[in-house]
């Protein structure tokens, strides 16, 4: 009777990995794209805004899988214009994982979360197995609010690399359990199952709400929400693609920087992923590429209204990797229609972009390794030195 009940656990397990990953399949090759709506860009001078010296809050925005095409692309489709387009410093980061030119979300998340670059399918650990403590968990030691926002499922490689240590990515059980390991202020995303449905018996969202966090499975409910700790669980697993999930990134962000803002914390850092463009790149799909790159850009012109407004606010948008091998071979800007091409069905290990806007955005110029994002950023909130895990 043991026996059977392993194999039968041991049969979920695999099922979930599987689904969690089935997004990898080329399915439908779409190479065309008009846009079936066009967003307002946030309108501003950057002349007139009089930012800090040195940032309180961080919002990093990482559009996994999204390079230059997937940006250049959206630009198309949007008429020529991305809220992106419009932060004014500009720089390229370099990819490459410890172990291979060509580097996976784990190893790429990890290294913009910890400045460590380790091997790919690792999560939160350096290329030695040991513990890579993150931005946001330098954030909590130093008494800021912190948050994590993805349309994915939240147990996903890329915010799992900000919260989670384990040697795979595919121990969505194993992560979910980090998370009540820290204190983190917020988390909004898909991944439901992994926190109830378990192996183990445990129920992650009572022990939640034990530690005093709201729960809930929607924006809906925590519309009213203005602080507080929040657990907000929008899928059983991966949220839906932007077609069909709504404005669920943009309200997931606004809610996040309301609640983190309204902390008693000194600033917050939060992170907040774009997660289904690398979908589109794995499928070979223009059209899901390219309202995914549209869906993220619209959560970053709120995050720049807050900023303006703030001025102690330093934004980043950039990417773990690119994927796809895309390129844009027609366009026509005054109807929003690009037409693609790939060269591949996985990622690739071309530099990708990097756009900041804010206290200390002019760090990000030039060219550099992933792991000086976190660098910047660690340098940016004025972390002592002394105090980095070494």
């Amino acid at each position: 009777m043991k026996k059977n009940s392993l194999i039968l656990a041991l049969l979920l397990i695999t099922a979930g990995i599987s689904a969690q990953e089935e997004y990898k399949d080329i399915k439908n090759e779409k190479f065309e794209y008009t846009a079936e709506q066009q967003h307002e860009v946030v309108q501003f001078d950057i002349d007139d805004v009089r930012f800090k010296r040195k940032p309180k809050n961080i919002i990093l925005f990482i559009g996994d899988g999204m390079g230059a095409a997937q940006v250049f692309a959206g630009i198309t489709a949007n008429g020529g214009e991305l809220n992106i387009q419009n932060m004014p410093f500009v720089g390229f980061s370099k990819t490459q994982s410890a172990d291979n030119y060509v580097t996976d979300s784990a190893a790429g998340g990890t290294a913009l979360s910890s400045g460590k670059k380790t091997t790919n399918g690792t999560i939160g650990l350096d290329a030695y197995g040991n513990k890579a403590t993150t931005i946001l968990e330098y954030a909590e030691r130093n008494e800021k609010a912190t948050g994590l926002v993805s349309t994915s499922a939240i147990t996903h490689a890329t915010p799992a690399s900000f919260i989670a240590h384990q040697p795979s990515r595919n121990m969505y059980e194993q992560i979910a359990g980090d998370f009540m390991n820290t204190d983190i202020d917020l988390f909004i995303g898909g991944g439901a199952d992994f926190f109830m449905k378990r192996v183990d018996g445990r129920d992650l969202l009572q022990e939640l709400r034990d530690k005093g966090y709201r729960t809930a499975y929607n924006m809906q409910e925590i519309e009213p929400v203005t602080e507080g700790k929040l657990a907000v669980l929008t899928a059983v697993g991966h949220n839906a693609g932007y077609r069909d999930r709504g404005d669920m990134l943009t309200e997931a962000t606004t809610k996040a920087i309301e609640v983190l803002s309204n902390a008693d914390s000194k600033g917050f850092f939060l992170m907040v992923e774009g997660s289904q463009i690398d979908w589109g790149g794995h499928q070979n799909d223009a059209s899901y590429n390219t309202g995914e790159v549209l869906d993220m850009d619209k959560a970053v012109g709120e995050a720049i209204k807050f900023a303006i407004n703030d001025r102690r606010t330093l934004i980043i948008v950039t990417a773990d990797h690119e994927t796809g091998g895309m390129s844009v071979n027609e366009g026509d800007m005054s109807i929003g229609y690009i037409k693609a091409a790939y060269t591949t069905g996985d990622h690739t290990g071309i530099m990708v972009p990097v756009f900041a806007i804010g206290p200390g955005a002019e760090e990000f110029t030039g060219i550099y390794e992933n792991t000086e994002i976190f660098e910047k950023m660690y340098k940016l909130f004025k972390f002592k030195e002394k105090d980095k895990d070494q």
